[in-house]
């Protein structure tokens, strides 16, 4: 199965304006990630809907990850709640407040 690429939503030079907010007072390159998903998580506002394998789910809240730098989606589908991997999430209309920002926090993992 092919993976599909990320469209991103946002200009280049935006998402470089958001990660350089993010990461000003930042020293080395995991304070720096921990910056962006910071800025992720006090930005994106949930709930909002969105699509994970092309069903629509809502998304409730968003919280650090046991396993590393990235942040996991609770996403409600069919009355349960399942953790999923930020990037695993497709926009929907309407998007929600602060997208923005997990977008930046895409590029910054792809060294943009």
């Amino acid at each position: 199965m092919k993976k599909k690429k990320r469209k991103f939503i946002t200009d280049p030079e935006r998402l470089r304006q958001l990660i350089e907010e993010a990461t000003v007072d930042c020293y080395g390159e995991e304070e720096q990630i921990s910056g962006v998903l910071t800025s992720v998580e006090d930005n994106v506002v949930c709930p909002f809907r969105a699509k994970v394998i092309g069903e629509e789910v809502e998304v409730v809240s968003l919280e650090w990850s046991d396993l590393g730098n990235n942040i996991k989606a609770l996403c409600k589908y069919k009355g349960k709640t399942y953790p999923v991997d930020i990037s695993s999430l497709e926009w929907v209309d309407p998007l929600p407040e602060g997208f923005e920002w997990a977008e930046a926090y895409f590029a910054c993992c792809k060294g943009i």
